[in-house]
């Protein structure tokens, strides 16, 4: 298998490029030193690069946690371990990660995750309210929110008929 070799790049091609991809989109420190690594730039100098961006404002991780998190819980639906998990792997530090989480109140992420498992249960199968449930479940930890929270809100879902009382929760 042949793989695509990135054409390296010097301290200030890497500096102008990143300028460029920084004022179209918000972008991290993580995706900025990836960036620099597959372009084959020394590590000393992707730091000085990555000092320079975030010295002039091109790079905040906690502003581009804040928009990250209003994303992907307003528009994706994400519950908050997704949307942390998801940062932390971006290289965003724990701290940024949670100041940037307390815009995400658990009323708000309550009511997206109703409104999710709401549209879900439209073109979801199932054989009964149990399996219903259990679908539910499945679906709203898949999508990062905890337990207690997933239970409540798949539990206050009106599930149609009551053709079986068991529940298991």
């Amino acid at each position: 298998m042949v793989q695509k070799v990135k054409r390296a790049k010097t301290a200030h091609e890497a500096l102008s490029a990143l300028m460029r991809l920084c004022a179209r989109a918000e972008r991290s420190s993580g995706d900025a030193i990836r960036l620099m690594r597959g372009w084959g730039l020394a590590e000393e100098e992707a730091q000085q690069v990555l000092a320079r961006l975030v010295r002039e404002r091109f790079i905040d991780d906690g502003r581009y946690a804040e928009a990250f998190v209003r994303d992907k819980m307003r528009l994706s639906g994400w519950g908050a371990y997704k949307i942390a998990s998801a940062l932390r792997a971006k290289g965003v530090a724990k701290g940024v990660i949670d100041e940037a989480m307390k815009q995400a109140t658990p009323t708000d992420m309550r009511d997206r995750l109703i409104s999710l498992l709401t549209r879900r249960m439209k073109t979801m199968k199932y054989k009964s309210t149990a399996d219903a449930r259990q679908k539910l479940l499945r679906y709203a930890l898949s999508a990062g929110y905890d337990f207690s929270t997933a239970r409540d809100c798949v539990e206050s879902i009106n599930l149609g008929t009551a053709d079986d009382e068991e529940t298991f929760f």
